[in-house]
């Protein structure tokens, strides 16, 4: 399909800088096919799901994956950032280098010290390969638990582009920037429509016979790569590192067979689902790298209703609620939240999606 296709005109001023406070209390559009746009709050999503409905959450746990540091190259140096976006190994991660053109294959890089500080005790790392578009893997000096650690140290919470653009990340983006369920490490960005949720929301979700369920998936900072090419054919996902339990499988299988709705939050848990769906709608136990793009046309194996907040124009998200929506609804939705007011991204409102017929 044409990328132009999923083109809107977004004002500068609804990018959402910091997040709404308490979480709940951001704006939720309501869009259900065949029925008016509906202007709700976040606190309000019990009542607009059903009694044994299943509710899937996404309880991956951003890392601190923005690191500054000094390539060295003999006498020469310069300073460059890497986001690391996928793990490779005990000691290895796939980045993105800026500029990546500063960096080669052999190069030495020191994270967490400026070019005039001492580089003992630096976390180092060596680039293995250049890949495209900036892309690198590094090999760092320690592995396992003590890089973890050393990356807990020198990085910075990896905040999208267009909010750090606009600021510099802050402590308060340490909890910001995670969801309260957040418990397994590795995501190098939130899964955003899960930052809404609260301990009152949740007891609510349970009062109401809602269930919830966990499944992970490790966003990378691919998700924030704008589609360059004209076709949707021409683009390149980056893979992202996902989990899904025998327990919860059984779960959402029982849900399904007793003709109840799964609830994605996310377009990461939804990704994650339909990657492990079967064609016969059910989910089995599963592991491993996805690399799922979703386009209109696509055929929603499991998911019924999704949450998730406002995203990009020309982006592979907004792609994706436009296949389960439909475009025209989804451009019409879109243009009634610029007019009204709604906060876009990360730290933005959301909007509760009902699957189109397809």
């Amino acid at each position: 399909m044409r990328v132009d296709l999923f083109d809107f005109e977004l004002p500068e001023e609804r990018i959402a800088l910091r997040p709404a406070h308490p979480r709940d209390a951001a704006r939720l559009m309501v869009v259900e096919p065949g029925e008016a746009v509906e202007d709700r709050l976040v606190a309000d999503l019990p009542s607009l799901l059903s009694p044994g409905d299943v509710v899937v959450f996404n309880d991956t746990k951003v890392i601190p994956a923005q690191l500054k540091g000094i390539r060295r190259r003999g006498e020469a140096v310069a300073q460059v950032e890497a986001t690391l976006h996928m793990r490779a190994g005990a000691d290895r991660w796939h980045a993105f280098m800026r500029p990546g053109k500063r960096v080669a294959a052999g190069d030495r890089i020191h994270f967490g010290h400026d070019e005039n500080a001492c580089f003992l005790g630096a976390l180092d790392a060596t680039v293995v390969e250049k890949g495209e578009g900036g892309e690198a893997l590094l090999a760092f000096d320690v592995s396992g638990p003590f890089l973890d650690e050393a990356i807990r140290s020198v990085g910075h919470i990896p905040l999208p582009p267009y909010i750090a653009s606009k600021r510099p990340d802050d402590a308060s983006d340490r909890a910001d920037y995670q969801t309260i369920y957040a418990r397994e490490d590795g995501a190098v960005a939130a899964p955003t429509a899960g930052l809404h949720f609260t301990p009152a929301l949740l007891a609510a979700l349970d009062e109401r016979g809602i269930e919830g369920h966990f499944v992970t998936l490790h966003v990378g900072a691919g998700t924030f790569l704008p589609v360059k090419a004209d076709d949707t054919d021409e683009h390149k996902m980056h893979a992202e590192i996902g989990y899904v339990s025998e327990a919860t499988a059984n779960a959402i299988n029982a849900a399904k067979a007793g003709g109840r709705r799964i609830v994605s939050i996310g377009t990461t848990s939804l990704r994650l689902l339909e990657s492990a769906a079967g064609e016969d709608g059910r989910i089995k136990a599963w592991s491993g790298p996805t690399d799922i793009f979703i386009t209109p046309g696509y055929r929603f194996k499991l998911v019924d209703v999704l949450m998730t907040n406002f995203h990009l124009p020309r982006s592979t998200l907004f792609m994706l609620v436009s296949a389960f929506s439909g475009i025209d609804i989804m451009r019409q939705a879109y243009a009634h939240a610029i007019e009204t007011g709604y906060r876009f991204y990360s730290y933005g409102d959301a909007s509760l999606l009902f699957r189109a017929d397809p």
